[in-house]
């Protein structure tokens, strides 16, 4: 299964050192999602990150950045709700519902469907599904591989999701909880922790 990893809403000192490290732990794919910040803060970030791991990096603002870098692709959601005219490439977008999903699936590459569980990062934000109407959506073939599990996930989780059919999790408040950018300067913990997420989704 998956494992994405969704960054913090905001910039931090030492993040490319962070995901940096997260890439060469086996994360499969880093959305770059920064709402409401310039684009600059992205490149800057990016041109940190070596560039062997920019083609497993989706963004969602931007899209310029995609072809600029060599990243993998572009995520819509309501922010950013269409494509750039032309686009060919990799493409996911978010999904807050069963029919949204049967709607935007044949388009994507993967789509994220949210929240799963009740969110770990967004509080008062709670699961919009049963375990029963997950389950069967995963029946009637709608959760398959390309449908990606976000919200509330994490070591407690994970290895439902799997069961549930998703062909991947999409991880946020599970990994960076674990981290304070203003208190910590020793990011190892979040490393282990990352570990043992992407042991438990294999």
């Amino acid at each position: 299964m998956k494992l994405i990893l969704i960054t913090t809403p905001t910039y931090f000192v030492e993040e490319d050192k962070i995901l940096t490290s997260l890439f060469e732990e086996g994360l499969d794919i880093l959305h770059l999602r920064k709402p409401d910040t310039p684009p600059v803060y992205a490149e800057r970030l990016l041109t940190l990150i070596p560039e062997k791991f920019h083609k497993r990096i989706v963004v969602h603002g931007h899209f310029y950045l995609k072809e600029e870098y060599k990243l993998k692709g572009i995520h819509l959601n309501q922010r950013n709700p269409n494509a750039p005219y032309n686009y060919s490439g990799h493409l996911s977008c978010s999904c807050h519902s069963i029919e949204e999903v049967k709607q935007k699936k044949p388009g994507c590459d993967y789509v994220f469907l949210s929240p799963v569980f009740d969110s770990i990062s967004k509080a008062g934000y709670a699961s919009a599904f049963s375990p029963e109407q997950l389950r069967a959506a995963d029946k009637a073939g709608i959760i398959d591989r390309r449908v990606i599990a976000l919200g509330g996930i994490d070591e407690s989780n994970i290895r439902s999701v799997k069961d549930m059919g998703f062909g991947g999790a999409a991880i946020l408040g599970g990994l960076w909880e674990k981290f304070n950018p203003a208190t910590d300067y020793n990011y190892q913990a979040l490393i282990d922790h990352f570990k043992l997420l992407k042991k438990l989704a294999d």
